[in-house]
C-alpha cells in the first residue's frame, strides 16, 4: 500500500471527525476549549463611569473645596452628586459621582488650607505650586465612561475562537461565570514497548520511556484533554483489551505501527474492526504512522515509537484530528509565514521531511536554521528548536522558502 503524501494526510485526519458535543463549562475548567455560541456582554463594561487615575473628582470650574474622602464602608454604595465647585478624592476603578467632570491626577493636585477649608487647585504636588490655570480641568480627562469598551448585549466573540486567559478574564469581566464551548476531546494514551522504563537513567538494555511524559503535555498544548499513560505488554491480546476498554474519544499508541512480527498494532485493530483512515505517510521521520477509527467512534493514532518520528506523527495526523473535534479552524495548520532556509537540509526525492529549526525574524523576512541531532529517535534538536520546517520532496536548497509548523 502506497504512503500517503503528507499534506493529504494532514487532510484525511482533518476530515475525519466532527466537532464532539456542546457543554457549559466555569471559568476555571473552559481555558483551551472552543467557544461553541457568540460571548455577549451581561453588563455594561464599565459598568459606571469610573476614575482612570487616583486623585480628585472635581465637578465644575475651580478652586475647588476639597470634600473628605468617603470612608471604605460607603465607598461601593452609590455615590452621592458631586456639587458644582467641590472635589473628592478616588481611586483608579472607582465609581464617580454624578456631577463629576473630570479627574484631577494626584500628582498635579494642591492642596491649601484655607479659613474657609482645604482648597484644590491645579498644580504640581510636589512643590505645591499652582499652575497657570489652577482651576481648569479638561471635562472628561481620566474619565473612563460606562459602556467604553461595551455594552450589555454586546458580542464580544464570535463563537469558533479559542478560551485564551485574556478571554476567561474578559467573560469574567463581563459577568459570566461559565461558557457555553465544544468539549474537549478525551485522549487515552497507551505505551507500548518492553523494552521501556518510567524512571530513572538507561540500563539492562532497557531505555526510559520519553512518550509517557512528552505525549500528555503536547496533547495539553492542543487544547485536549491526556488521561495518564498506561503501559501495555507486547501481546496482540493486551493491546486489543486495552484499545477496546479505553473509554476516551481518541486512543494514542506509541510503538508497534510497523509490519514486523514484534508490531501488533494492525493485528489488533483488525480484530476490533476499525477502519485504517491513514495507514504510513509520505513525511520522514516518522512515515509508518496510522490513524483509524472503530466502530463505536473513537479514534486511534498510532505514533511510531522512535520520539522525533512520534512528534512528526502529532502534527500529522493527531493536531488536525483534535482541532476538528475540537471545532478549531486552523488549529493544526502553519501559524507563522513561510520562512528561508539558512543552511542546505538532506532532503528526500519522495517524502516530505519534517526538520526542527530556530525561527529568525528580521525586518523584510524570517529565516528557519536548522539544528543538529535531529534523528528520528532524538529529541535534543526538538527541545532545541521552536518549530518544525516542512521541507518538500527534493526541497530544502539553502535560501528556499518552506512552511512553519510552530511548536508548543
Amino acid at each position: 500500500m502506497p504512503s500517503i503524501p503528507w499534506p493529504e494526510a494532514r487532510r484525511l485526519a482533518r476530515a475525519a471527525a466532527a466537532p464532539l458535543e456542546v457543554v457549559r463549562a466555569p471559568l476555571d475548567t473552559a481555558l483551551g476549549a472552543v467557544l461553541a455560541e457568540p460571548l455577549a456582554a451581561r453588563t455594561d463594561l464599565p459598568p459606571f463611569d469610573a476614575a482612570a487615575m487616583d486623585g480628585w473628582a472635581v465637578s465644575g470650574i475651580g478652586p475647588w473645596e476639597a470634600l473628605p474622602a468617603r470612608d471604605r464602608g460607603s465607598r461601593y454604595d452609590e455615590p452621592q452628586p458631586l456639587l458644582d465647585g467641590t472635589a473628592i478624592p478616588v481611586h483608579t476603578g472607582e465609581q464617580l459621582p454624578p456631577g463629576c467632570s473630570g479627574v484631577l491626577r494626584r500628582e498635579q493636585a494642591v492642596v491649601e488650607q484655607t479659613s474657609y477649608g482645604p482648597r484644590l487647585l491645579v498644580g504640581d504636588a510636589d512643590t505645591a505650586t499652582p499652575s497657570g490655570r489652577p482651576g481648569y480641568v479638561e471635562p472628561g480627562t481620566d474619565v473612563r465612561p460606562r459602556g467604553q469598551e461595551c455594552r450589555e448585549g454586546d458580542v464580544l466573540l464570535e463563537p469558533g475562537g479559542v478560551v485564551t486567559p485574556a478571554v476567561v478574564g474578559l467573560a469574567a469581566a463581563a459577568g459570566h461565570d461559565e461558557l457555553v464551548v465544544v468539549r474537549p476531546p478525551v485522549v487515552g494514551l497507551l505505551v507500548l514497548g518492553d523494552e521501556l522504563l518510567s524512571s530513572g537513567p538507561a540500563r539492562h538494555g532497557k531505555v526510559r520511556d520519553a512518550l509517557g511524559p512528552l505525549v500528555p503535555a503536547w496533547v495539553a498544548a492542543l487544547g485536549s484533554r491526556c488521561n495518564p499513560p498506561i503501559r501495555v505488554p507486547d501481546t496482540v491480546a493486551e493491546l486489543q483489551a486495552a484499545l477496546d476498554d479505553a473509554n476516551v474519544d481518541v486512543v494514542v499508541t506509541t510503538g508497534s505501527t510497523a509490519r514486523s512480527t514484534a508490531d501488533h498494532l494492525h493485528t489488533a485493530l483488525a480484530a476490533l474492526g476499525a477502519d485504517l483512515l491513514v495507514d504510513t505517510v509520505a513525511v520522514r521521520p516518522g512515515h509508518p504512522m496510522l490513524l483509524a477509527a472503530l466502530p463505536d467512534g473513537r479514534f486511534v493514532v498510532g505514533l511510531p515509537g522512535n520520539p522525533l518520528a512520534a512528534v512528526s506523527a502529532l502534527v500529522t495526523l493527531l493536531a488536525p484530528l483534535l482541532a476538528s473535534l475540537r471545532g478549531e479552524s486552523g488549529a493544526d495548520l502553519a501559524a507563522e509565514p513561510d520562512a528561508l532556509l539558512t543552511a542546505e537540509v538532506t532532503s528526500h526525492p519522495a517524502y516530505t521531511r519534517l526538520v526542527p529549526v530556530i525561527r529568525e525574524r528580521g525586518e523584510l523576512s524570517s529565516s528557519a536554521r536548522p539544528v543538529p541531532a535531529v534523528g528520528p529517535a532524538m529529541l535534543r534538536g526538538l527541545a532545541l528548536g521552536d518549530a518544525l520546517a516542512v521541507v518538500p520532496p527534493s526541497g530544502g536548497a539553502r535560501g528556499s522558502l518552506v512552511e512553519i509548523l510552530p511548536l508548543p
